[in-house]
C-alpha cells in the first residue's frame, strides 16, 4: 500500500487561536512513496477569515483583508480539504499551532477534529528537536542545516512552506539503509583496509609518572573547587582493588 504523505501549513490572522484568530491560507502538499506529486495534486486555497490580521501576522504573510475580501469562507472549501487529506499522514512543523487552528474551524461547523480524518499527525518541529537539542530548528533554521534552497521566500506563504517542509523531511529522515548503500566500501577497499590494519605497528601505552598524577589530582582538585562537588572524572574513575 503507498505511504501518502500530505505536507500541511496554514497561515492565520493571528498567534492565538484564543483570541478569535481564524485561518487565512491553507496548504497541502502530496507525497506518495518519498516522491512529490506533480502540482495539480497539490491543495492550496486563501481563505476570508472575516476579521483584520494582527499586525504581527500581517507582517509575516502579507495578505491584507482587502486581498482576502472576495475569497472563499473556510465553510466553502472544507470538504474539499477534507477530501484531500482523508486517510493520509499529515505532516505539520509545529503541528499544534496548525491542529490547533483547523480544530477550532472544524467545530465551528460541528465537523469534529482533524484527528478523526487522518491516519497520524507528524510533527517536523519535535523531531528536529529530537535530532538537534538546543539548535534552532524553525523553518528557515532546518533548510539552511540542510542546504535546502529558500532564496525564493521573502514573505511566509502556505505553499512554498510546505514545499520546503517537503525537502526539509526528506533530508531529515533518510534511512540508515540509504546511507550505508551509497557509502559501503567495495570489496577491494575492504580487503585494503584490512591489510593496511594488519601492517600497523603496535600502540605503545605509556603510564603516567607519579609527578603526571600528581598535576592531573591537583587539576581535578581546583575543578572540584569550582563546582563544589566532585567532577565527574572523580565518580566515575576506577577505584583501586581492595588488598
Amino acid at each position: 500500500m503507498a505511504n501518502r504523505l500530505i505536507f500541511l501549513d496554514t497561515e492565520t490572522t493571528g498567534l492565538r487561536v484564543e483570541d478569535g484568530n481564524r485561518i487565512l491560507e491553507i496548504a497541502a502538499v502530496e507525497m506518495i512513496d518519498r516522491k512529490l506529486s506533480p502540482a495539480d495534486r497539490h491543495l492550496h486555497r486563501y481563505i476570508n477569515p472575516g476579521r483584520d490580521s494582527e499586525e504581527g501576522a500581517l507582517n509575516v504573510h502579507g495578505l491584507t483583508t482587502q486581498f482576502l475580501s472576495d475569497k472563499p469562507k473556510f465553510a466553502v472549501i472544507v470538504d474539499e480539504f477534507l477530501d484531500f487529506v482523508k486517510g493520509s499522514e499529515l505532516v505539520i512543523h509545529n503541528a499544534p499551532f496548525d491542529v490547533g487552528y483547523l480544530n477550532m474551524e472544524l467545530g465551528l461547523l460541528g465537523r469534529g477534529k482533524i484527528e478523526d480524518y487522518v491516519e497520524s499527525i507528524t510533527d517536523t518541529l519535535k523531531m528536529a528537536k529530537d535530532l538537534w537539542p538546543g539548535k534552532r530548528n524553525s523553518l528557515d533554521a532546518l533548510c539552511d542545516r540542510y542546504e535546502v534552497d529558500r532564496s525564493g521566500r521573502t514573505l511566509h506563504g502556505a505553499l512554498i512552506d510546505c514545499e520546503l517542509l517537503a525537502e526539509v523531511y526528506m533530508a531529515m529522515t533518510r534511512g540508515q539503509d540509504s546511507l550505508l548503500i551509497d557509502f559501503a566500501p567495495t570489496a577491494e577497499e575492504t580487503a585494503a583496509n584490512a591489510a593496511r590494519r594488519s601492517q600497523r605497528a603496535p600502540l605503545i601505552c605509556t603510564q603516567p609518572s607519579a609527578e603526571d598524577l600528581a598535576l592531573h589530582s591537583a587539576y581535578l582538585d581546583e575543578l572540584d573547587k569550582i563546582n563544589k562537588a566532585d567532577c565527574l572524572w572523580r565518580i566515575y574513575e576506577p577505584k583501586p582493588a581492595q588488598a
